[in-house]
């Protein structure tokens, strides 16, 4: 059976115990019992544990002082680990919170970097639609100004027209013997007046002397009432002078009244049927003859529209020959079409040594190209066309910015005429039949656009380079296009249009002009890309002769490869890409421009314009042909000490400088010393003749080729020949010059 539990000792226990009074080592347990003891219990715990002994209130005050006193307990090594995870948990969320605020910072950022961007792509484009709009302003005016020339000359035209009315009627009033013979003189005076003759006694339309012939114009022609100009008859008469005399009054009988009433009935009916055939030609006014106008007929001045610009109205051109003469606006890369037929036909050979223009040519290092330029047509030079140029030399007319200004508005018709007599179909196919299967055809940027205050005229001669390309595929001839002369000028010479200073690429407006002629070759490239060119354009040529001399050599090859890339993006794919040496030694240019596919570095060898090679006497000329531009030639092709793929664009038989005008307007030449250009590098103040003394003349070279010497004439042909075998060591070679005004 269990014990009773109870809350009291046992009497039993208590008398066994000693008395705590009388023993320390049991006062001092009790105590200690005392101080571990639990607190009282309350009377709900009292009645459910039983019975307790209360504690003194000394005890629990001591108690509660020694649990004051002890040290808190440790946690457990578990909590611990749980709170240090915890900390770092934390720590990562702080960490994340803090990397996804820098990840929209960095978003924020990228997206205002967006807009910045977007900006900047805005206001670019504003800035090409400006300029767009500004190109379409300057066309316009350009336009404009156009319009305005013409109702000049249509004012003008319709002044002279009156005014030769008016002297008709004079002369009908003329009453006396005296005012007869008076009259009669008048026609001497006039008839006195002669075109100039050409050399050789071709006529070829370019007389630019006297007041009367300067507009194309003989004095018969201005009497007799056909086939002259109105406009130039008012300004040349009123030069002469011979408009306002009047007529002295006199009596008449009646019978010789009658008989000049009857003449005077006459002249008005022939005043009247020449009055009509003006009206009717009225806008082919200026044309030599209705011979170079075929296919007129075929359209109707009705269906070209009153503002249509001159280069697209054919009732303006003073040739027509071969031209698609239907309206037309349509572009490719913004230049017209106007004037070519839609059908075309590659299958013509130059000779039967060479394949067709719709045949492979091949690799021009093992069939060169044998070629001719066809300078000085499309690019003014003075000394193939001097008559253009036969003005005193204190008029300052050097080159085509000086002849257009000086002429103004009649520079159109006195440059269309040079334009449309100066190279013809039968140029085309006697290159052919020469045995030659290229040419190049050098051309200058104003037939694409002009700029400023260009003088030049704008686009005409775009229609004549195109009808060139077209004749040269009639007779199997592939075509390098040049390029001449480039915004600003690229060398400074009289054949980049302006003599002087050089602007592309150098000076205030070197960048402006380095761009501009980018722009042109964007549209030129775009048009060549067109399929009719494919197999006929096997040369395109990037700028002729930059002065490199004279410019930064690295901005200059920075340009190149900027319009390689553009030609090759706008689809110009198959054709030879040619950039010029620029004088600057043909070993220089090894490792240049590496990396660009199908290019040729475009080479000009003469011995007429280096004062230490015209002084060779013919001898040396030919072994200097055949030894050093041999070397040459072979160390440019060899990329390991030149560029690699060369051709020789220019070189000549000349063998001296006496041309007129060959090494510019007035400044005399090399080989009598008389050479004056105001710069020590560049005069040549004492004969460089082979024999170097007075006695150097240009007497020979400028003689009839009846007059030269069977041992000069033996010489052109070795030097010919010698150049031709070094030359067909490169990739090919172009003749300088086919023709000049006084071959």
């Amino acid at each position: 059976m269990a014990p009773r539990e109870s809350g009291q000792p046992s009497a039993r226990r208590r008398d066994r115990e000693p008395s705590s009074s009388n023993n320390p080592k049991r006062k001092k347990r009790a105590k200690s019992r005392e101080q571990s003891a639990p607190p009282e219990s309350t009377s709900e715990e009292s009645k459910a544990t039983g019975p307790s002994q209360a504690l003194s209130s000394g005890a629990l005050a001591r108690l509660n002082e020694l649990n004051a006193k002890k040290k808190p307990q440790e946690p457990p090594r578990r909590d611990r680990e749980r709170e240090r995870e915890r900390s770092r948990n934390h720590d990562r969320d702080r960490e994340r919170d803090r990397n996804r605020e820098r990840e929209r910072d960095r978003e924020r950022e990228r997206e205002r970097e967006r807009n910045r961007e977007r900006d900047r792509d805005r206001d670019q484009e504003r800035e090409q639609e400006r300029e767009q709009r500004e190109e379409e302003r300057e066309r316009e005016r350009e336009r404009d100004r156009i319009r305005q020339r013409e109702k000049e000359l249509k004012a003008k035209r319709e002044r002279a027209f009156a005014i030769e009315k008016e002297e008709a009627r004079r002369q009908l009033k003329s009453k006396s013997k005296k005012d007869s013979r008076d009259g009669y003189r008048e026609v001497e005076t006039l008839e006195d007046i002669r075109p100039r003759k050409h050399h050789g006694g071709k006529t070829k339309g370019r007389v630019v002397s006297g007041a009367i012939l300067e507009e194309g114009m003989g004095a018969q022609k201005l009497r007799g009432g056909y086939g002259h100009s109105y406009d130039s008859s008012y300004d040349s008469l009123e030069r002469e002078k011979i408009l306002d005399e009047p007529s002295a009054p006199s009596r008449w009988n009646w019978s010789r009244k009658k008989i000049w009433i009857l003449v005077g009935i006459g002249v008005s009916i022939i005043i009247l049927i020449i009055v009509v055939a003006v009206v009717v030609s009225k806008k082919n006014s200026g044309a030599a003859s209705q011979d170079t106008n075929p296919g007129l007929s075929s359209v109707s001045p009705s269906e070209i529209p009153k503002d249509a610009p001159s280069w697209l109205d054919p009732f303006q051109w003073q040739d027509t020959t071969d031209f698609n003469v239907t309206y037309t606006t349509q572009t490719v890369g913004d230049l017209p079409i106007m004037g070519l037929f839609s059908a075309w036909d590659d299958s013509a050979a130059p000779n039967e040594h060479v394949p067709a223009l719709n045949q492979d040519w091949g690799d021009y290092a093992k069939r060169p190209a044998r070629g001719v330029n066809i300078g000085g047509w499309l690019s003014l030079e003075p000394f193939i066309t001097p008559s253009l140029f036969a003005y005193n030399i204190n008029q300052g007319i050097i080159d085509e910015y000086t002849l257009c200004t000086y002429l103004g508005s009649k520079c159109a018709d006195t440059l269309e005429k040079h334009y449309s007599t100066f190279v013809t179909e039968s140029t085309f196919s006697d290159i052919a039949a020469a045995g030659l299967d290229h040419v190049r055809i050098p051309f200058s940027y104003w037939a694409v656009q002009t700029y400023d205050k260009d003088p030049y005229i704008f686009r005409t001669s775009w229609r004549y380079l195109l009808r060139a390309v077209e004749w040269a595929r009639k007779y199997g001839l592939r075509v390098n296009l040049d390029l001449h002369a480039l915004p600003g000028s690229q060398n400074g010479w009289n054949h980049s249009g302006r003599q002087g200073a050089i602007g592309w690429l150098n000076g205030t407006d070197g960048s402006k002009n380095a761009q501009r002629a980018l722009d042109v070759h964007d549209r030129l490239s775009k048009f060549f890309a067109q399929p009719r060119y494919k197999n006929i354009i096997s040369h395109y040529g990037l700028a002729n002769e930059p002065k490199m001399t004279a410019l930064s050599v690295p901005d200059v090859l920075q340009w190149t490869e900027k319009a390689y890339a553009l030609v090759r993006k706008n689809g110009v794919t198959d054709a030879v890409i040619v950039f010029g040496d620029g004088f600057r030694g043909l070993g220089n240019w090894q490792g240049e421009l590496t990396g660009l596919t199908n290019m040729a570095l475009d080479v000009h060898q003469y011995v007429i314009f280096n004062t230490n090679q015209i002084v060779y006497n013919h001898s040396e000329k030919i072994r200097y042909a055949c030894q050093g531009w041999t070397d040459q030639t072979e160390q440019s092709m060899n990329t390991a000490t030149g560029y690699g793929p060369t051709l020789i664009a220019e070189w000549s038989q000349a063998d001296t400088d006496c041309a007129k005008h060959l090494t510019n307007v007035g400044w005399g030449n090399r080989w009598t010393g008389t050479l004056v250009a105001g710069d020590p590098k560049v005069d040549a103040t004492t004969p460089r003749c082979p024999l170097m003394n007075a006695q150097c003349s240009c007497g020979i070279a400028n003689s009839q080729p009846d007059q030269w010497t069977d041992d000069y004439k033996t010489f052109l042909r070795m030097f010919a020949e010698a150049q031709m075998t070094s030359f067909e060591k490169s990739w090919g070679w172009f003749y300088w010059v086919w023709d000049t005004e006084d071959a």
